[in-house]
């Protein structure tokens, strides 16, 4: 019996530790040729001098598993670098199928003490990161789709975060650039649709570098698998690589501890029309004002009752 992605290939971004490295171990259990990206810097923050180590150690792991994996070490927020990303997946491999946009760096702090220099670079990491390896791998599905005159396989899978969905305070940078993946996604969705590609993203929560201090109070349990562990994580990335998932086409979910949740899109809640040729300052006052009145103090477009999501809750139950 053929595994689930074998003979396809795939590039994992961030890949040499943490969740892209657990991502990264499951698509090639399941069969897929894996390209390990990680520039392997040992701070968190993307400080430190880059490393190819922690990318070749997860290929080896995956070859001593029987698998097929290649480290690469290229900076993903960097153009030139992504290309040849890319490129090297197309020429150790034939094709890419799959790529899962993992990489990322931390630069917390509250936006009226944010520097310059700190949202810029977890922008540039994230957001530019993510779009720099999806422009490539589109051009190249694009290219075979015209060659084959019809569609490819192509699968992409993004990660967002709960920050974005709940409003982080303290990272704004963070938070941004996790919206604006989502909305690098879904329009990536609509674009590549005609060409057999899908792209979706992910809201994971797990116990990593990355959220070492988040879940510091949160100890792991004596017995079985650790809720927060990214191993609850991998297994929804490698159902969306795969051809099961072929339906599924710009959605987000939220994955953790045993439990995927999808959020729907947002809805209008409520819609005003001017009596008058133009909206006045008087008219929105008289039926805006009364309008939020009536919402909860504090109530804001973030969803942070995501965050209390977990296994075996009725999403009817209070306190969701």
């Amino acid at each position: 019996m053929s595994l689930p992605l074998e003979g396809l290939s795939a590039i994992v971004t961030g890949a040499g530790r943490g969740l892209g490295r657990t991502e990264a171990l499951e698509l090639g259990r399941l069969g897929a040729a894996v390209v390990v990206n990680d520039y392997g810097q040992p701070g968190r923050d993307g400080s430190g001098e880059a490393s190819a180590a922690p990318a070749e150690q997860v290929a080896a792991e995956i070859r001593a598993a029987g698998g097929s994996a290649v480290a690469h070490t290229g900076d993903v927020s960097d153009h030139e670098q992504a290309r040849a990303l890319v490129e090297s997946a197309v020429a150790e491999f034939g094709k890419l199928d799959i790529l899962v946009n993992n990489a990322g760096i931390l630069r917390d702090r509250m936006v009226f003490s944010m520097t310059e220099d700190e949202w810029d670079s977890v922008i540039r990491v994230h957001l530019k990161g993510h779009f720099n390896t999806t422009h490539f791998a589109s051009v190249h599905w694009r290219a075979r789709s015209k060659t084959a005159d019809g569609p490819v396989y192509g699968r992409i899978v993004n990660t967002s975060s709960e920050a974005y969905l709940a409003g982080s305070a303290g990272q704004p940078n963070y938070a941004a650039a996790k919206g604006g993946i989502v909305g690098l996604t879904t329009s990536t969705a609509l674009a590549l649709a005609k060409y057999g590609v899908t792209a979706n993203a992910i809201c994971p929560r797990a116990r990593t570098r990355m959220t070492e201090d988040v879940f510091a109070g949160l100890s792991a349990p004596d017995e079985g698998l650790d809720p927060l562990a990214p191993e609850h994580v991998a297994p929804l990335v490698g159902y969306l690589a795969s051809p099961a998932a072929a339906h599924i086409n710009g959605q987000l979910l939220v994955v953790h501890g045993g439990m995927v949740a999808i959020v729907e899109r947002p809805r209008v809640a409520a819609k005003f029309d001017t009596k008058q040729d133009a909206f006045t300052h008087d008219e929105l006052d008289a039926l805006l004002t009364p309008h939020y009145a009536r919402r909860p103090s504090g109530e804001t477009f973030a969803a942070a009752e995501v965050l209390g999501l977990k296994r075996g809750q009725d999403l009817d139950s209070p306190g969701r």
